[in-house]
């Protein structure tokens, strides 16, 4: 995809994160172009070019370790595939995690800033260290995966699932908001096309956010229990991510094919729809947080395309949906 100065990126990827030996920067990362050190993708404020939001997805091998410094960051630790020990400020959590992202929610673990953590896994795993730059230092908990409210989101082909573990108004955080959402195959996810670069009390508010994205391998109609095989880094499958500028902010323009481990950064504009190709359920996981005094999540949609909302309770949840299993019984929300 061209860059706004007209130079073509050899990776495929979008213009503008830094990354490392390079004076340009890029919004669409695929797969291992944003790796550092013990991590499969390693983004933080400076990287990105913005304040507050970091991600980090930690690989360990069976009976691997990894300590690290929380710093000016409250950090939560989620599971993605496998569980660990998560022992910080004289806790120790034990996270029983998950086979997949598509196999139900996690347990979790938050961690606050100016602290030493260590994370342990006896089967080795996934898990993604979800961060924003924060001013108080909150104490460290752990919340069980049936404490999780799981929402089934908009109706027909624009029905999702959204996992809200750290959501503004479920989970408590200085500035972090955290959650994941889960698409069927064929449908459109991040729809209608929203913002939230303007801080407009009472209506939207200032958030730079990341996307995260696993894709499922695909299913098949002799598979009614749409039992997922094994996911990760290089399992087939793709899906299509937009953001659009608003004219409040950087311009932001993103057309981007997305694979397995692929990362879409947002500082500004319209994003969505985020699109999951048929036969391949879709796994993004949004981190998020910004500058404004209410940690809330407000957002304005697409002024185009706000009306589809309005059909949505007509056509119903998609009966695909829930995706895994759960301890409590998702909601239904037409949002």
């Amino acid at each position: 995809m061209s860059d706004p100065t007209g130079t073509t990126d050899p990776t495929g990827a979008s213009d503008p994160v830094s990354t490392p030996g390079s004076t340009g920067t890029r919004y669409h990362l695929p797969a291992g172009s944003a790796a550092s050190g013990p991590y499969a993708v390693d983004i933080g404020p400076e990287r990105a070019g913005w304040t507050y939001c970091s991600l980090r997805v930690l690989h360990l091998p069976p009976g691997g370790a990894h300590e690290f410094a929380t710093d000016g960051s409250e950090w939560i630790v989620l599971p993605l595939a496998g569980g660990c020990e998560v022992a910080v400020d004289g806790h120790t959590f034990q996270l029983l995690g998950r086979a997949s992202v598509f196999s139900g929610v996690s347990d979790f673990a938050y961690l606050p800033r100016d602290a030493r953590a260590r994370i342990t896994s006896r089967d080795g795993g996934r898990f993604a260290l979800t961060g924003a730059r924060c001013e108080r230092a909150l104490p460290a908990r752990y919340v069980p995966a049936d404490a999780v409210p799981v929402e089934l989101r908009g109706g027909g082909m624009c029905s999702r699932q959204v996992d809200n573990f750290a959501a503004a108004d479920v989970f408590p955080c200085d500035r972090l908001i955290a959650v994941e959402v889960l698409t069927p195959g064929g449908n459109w996810s991040s729809y209608p096309p929203h913002k939230h670069d303007e801080h407009v009390p009472g209506r939207e508010s200032r958030l730079e956010e990341i996307y995260y994205f696993e894709i499922a391998p695909a299913r098949t109609p002799d598979d009614p229990a749409r039992t997922p095989a094994a996911d990760g880094p290089g399992t087939p499958g793709l899906g299509y991510h937009r953001v659009t500028p608003s004219g409040h902010g950087r311009g932001t323009d993103v057309l981007a094919e997305v694979r397995d481990g692929d990362t879409v950064l947002i500082p500004d504009g319209w994003h969505g729809p985020s699109i999951a190709a048929p036969g391949h359920d879709m796994y993004y996981l949004n981190v998020m947080a910004g500058p404004d005094p209410d940690r809330a999540w407000l957002i304005s949609d697409h002024p185009d395309h706000a009306w589809i909302r309005d059909t949505w309770p007509a056509q119903g949840t998609d009966p695909r949906l829930p995706l895994g299993t759960f301890g409590t019984p998702p909601s239904g929300d037409a949002r």
